[in-house]
């Protein structure tokens, strides 16, 4: 039985890299995302749509949460509400959305597998990068909760925590802030998409079994816990 997956900001960078890992691997995938370029366009804050989607793409036994986005990079103190919610919304809320509305399934044929995108920022905060920051952290501690509920189920619930990665997300990253996170990594080099997307594989195969809510970071070293 070929499995299928959906991987959520599918067009590019992380997503896409996922995406072809992932068809290499005979899985049957769509992808999601805001722009033409993905299988089907959705945006993963409306959870209305994302149960039409459901209906429309059938069963769906791996979930790749990688849509999100990085939103203003400034000091707490002048951020904005408005800046906070907009980037909560698809970071976080966003994952929540397909998680409820792809999960069930899952549990009814009683085999899954979830991967969550955090970032090693969401365990050691970014200055000025508060918001992106706390949201990815947000993203662990859901990984964690969902994969401790889902324990016995056959539905494993994992988040990866990548530092900098060549992406077009980070295109447009101020050059002093992108030198500054690499000077971070031990490596002194960005990951590449294709580096994180043989792990994010792994945790959406059969190979993982004993293993969930957990954390696994791709950092080049960066990591400290």
């Amino acid at each position: 039985m070929t499995r299928t997956a959906l991987v959520t900001g599918g067009a590019s960078g992380l997503g896409a890299a996922t995406a072809a890992r992932l068809r290499a691997d005979g899985l049957t995938v769509t992808t999601l995302d805001l722009t033409g370029e993905a299988d089907v366009t959705a945006d993963v804050t409306d959870e209305a749509a994302l149960r039409q989607l459901a209906d429309k793409i059938g069963p769906v036994d791996v979930l790749i949460n990688s849509a999100g986005i990085v939103g203003a990079n400034k000091p707490l103190l002048e951020t904005t509400n408005e800046q906070w919610r907009q980037v909560l919304d698809v970071n976080v809320l966003g994952t929540v959305n397909t998680m409820r509305v792809f999960i069930p399934g899952m549990l009814e044929r009683g085999w899954g597998r979830v991967v969550n995108f955090a970032s090693m920022s969401g365990k050691d905060g970014n200055p000025n990068m508060a918001i992106y920051s706390a949201s990815k952290g947000a993203v662990i501690a859901l990984t964690k909760s969902a994969g401790k509920e889902l324990a016995t189920t056959g539905v494993l619930v994992n988040a990866i925590a990548p530092a900098v990665i060549a992406t077009p997300m980070n295109a447009d990253t101020a050059p002093d802030r992108l030198a500054y996170m690499t000077s971070l990594i031990p490596m002194k080099r960005l990951g590449q998409p294709e580096e994180v997307a043989e792990l994010v594989a792994f945790l959406a195969s059969d190979q993982v079994s004993f293993s969930t809510g957990a954390v696994y970071d791709i950092s080049g070293g960066r990591a400290t816990y």
